[in-house]
């Protein structure tokens, strides 16, 4: 179980974990509404990375699965996702039922800090395939959340604080 003030998050041990955390100036609800937006992705994505929503749903509920395409340089691949906790306004989990992982499980986590700030921490769980191999290439796939999910807080972060002044 992970803790993040009064949220609770089961996390599975046995897969091994990303996070990211930044402060942005918004309100809490804000930052979900704008993460609960499905069109925001393809706002958020970093240069050189396309996704693109396959779905009619723009916003999600328990229980919905997005289909979206995503491509970077030459290679594409189909995720499925489907969304598996709403905790408004503080989580959004989504877990891959499709994906070029073995398991993949996303906790968009949403807090209020201080002074009209929040919190923003993305905590991907995933477990590479092809075992020991897999695991081989575990440093190339951190290499690739960090900078993804740098650019995606700093849009965040730009787009949300922007639109407050």
């Amino acid at each position: 179980m992970l803790e993040y003030g009064r949220l609770k998050v089961t996390k599975d041990f046995k897969m091994k974990v990303f996070e990211k955390v930044s402060v942005i100036k918004c309100s809490v609800e804000d930052l979900f509404d704008f993460h609960l937006d499905v069109k925001n992705l393809e706002i958020i994505t970093p240069p050189g990375m396309k996704v693109e929503l396959l779905t009619e749903i723009t916003t999600p509920k328990v229980g919905d699965v997005l289909r979206l395409k995503s491509t970077k340089g030459f290679i594409s691949g189909v995720w499925e996702v489907e969304v598996k906790e709403l905790v408004r306004p503080n989580l959004l989990l989504d877990e891959a039922l499709k994906s070029p992982f073995k398991r993949f499980r996303h906790s968009h986590i949403f807090l209020e800090v201080e002074d009209g700030c929040c919190e923003l921490r993305d905590v991907i769980e995933y477990e590479l395939p092809f075992g020991f191999v897999g695991n081989l290439f575990d440093f190339v796939i951190r290499s690739e959340f960090k900078k993804m999910f740098e650019h995606r807080h700093r849009e965040t972060k730009r787009i949300l604080e922007l639109n407050k002044g």
